[in-house]
């Protein structure tokens, strides 16, 4: 297993693209990933050109298909990769030549064990440069991360890759860069209030069953905001007027209130299973109604 050391001008890092029907993306993410050692597309049986174009620009695609048990998606990549350090990129997502730069200076501290990125975040079109900035865990070292395994298999619409919590590491720092990395969806907006419904589900779940797991996986920031009441309204407020989301004119306006609608959706959410769990078994959804919402 390669601990990092640089050879040949290529980065020894495994970079680990998820797909499924990307083909709007998948060739700019992999592009972008060209200066790594190893760049694999973990695909879920892809029906358009997926994984044509990803094996076009250099990819290895590996298929996985969910089982509905653990290990996930991202956890299920780890034994694919050759490298000790992984780099997790969504579809949607590309490297920068600057970021690039700063991967390459910390994949050789001997200390350092996770990537910490700011996201350079576009939303109709505009990159947003105010308001709510979002940062995300995109790499660590196998030898010293791991996946949790929140109790979340049970959650209504659930789906094949890890909810919103970050991989753990067991020794070593978390290691932040500066330099953003780039996310520009080119799916339109039914796809992305299709996604956050979903989210939503396994938020509401997780906030209801008080999961340990999950809470103590997630950043600072989303700690927090689980905590809060009237979550939609207080994430307006702090997005687009504490933040100063208004300065990226209309599309700022937009994103603060389609996240204030997530919010609003997660505490809704937990009010229904309140309500379902407080009927006798015999009065709640089944299984089968629950799944064609």
């Amino acid at each position: 297993m390669s601990l990092g050391k640089v050879s040949g001008g290529k980065l020894k890092a495994s970079v680990v693209i998820l797909t499924k029907n990307e083909e709007k993306h998948v060739e700019r993410a992999v592009m972008s990933a060209k200066d790594f050692d190893e760049i694999l597309v973990i695909d879920s049986n892809s029906t358009d050109r997926t994984v044509e174009l990803a094996e076009a620009a250099g990819a290895r695609v590996v298929q996985f298909t969910w089982d509905g048990k653990y290990p996930k998606k991202k956890e299920w990549s780890l034994p694919q990769c050759t490298n000790d350090w992984v780099i997790y990129l969504d579809a949607d997502e590309y490297f920068t030549e600057d970021i690039v730069t700063e991967i390459r200076q910390v994949i050789v501290r001997a200390n350092a064990s996770a990537i910490q990125v700011p996201l350079r975040y576009f939303w109709l079109g505009k990159e947003l440069r105010h308001g709510h900035r979002v940062s995300k865990r995109i790499g660590m070292r196998r030898s010293c991360g791991y996946w949790p395994r929140p109790d979340d298999l049970h959650v209504k619409n659930m789906w094949e890759v890890e909810g919103h919590y970050q991989p753990q590491i067991s020794t070593g720092t978390v290691e932040l860069l500066t330099s953003p990395l780039g996310h520009d969806d080119r799916d339109g907006l039914f796809d992305y209030f299709q996604r956050h419904n979903r989210y939503s589900d396994w938020e509401a779940q997780m906030l209801y069953d008080g999961d340990n797991a999950s809470r103590q996986a997630r950043s600072r920031l989303g700690r927090i905001a689980t905590r809060l009441p009237f979550k939609g309204l207080v994430f307006f407020v702090y997005s687009y007027m504490v933040k100063a989301g208004f300065l990226d004119g209309r599309e700022g306006l937009h994103y603060a209130l389609a996240l204030s609608f997530y919010y609003w959706q997660i505490g809704i959410k937990v009010r229904e299973i309140e309500l379902q769990e407080s009927r006798p078994a015999t009065e709640r959804p089944s299984e089968t109604e629950g799944s064609r919402r």
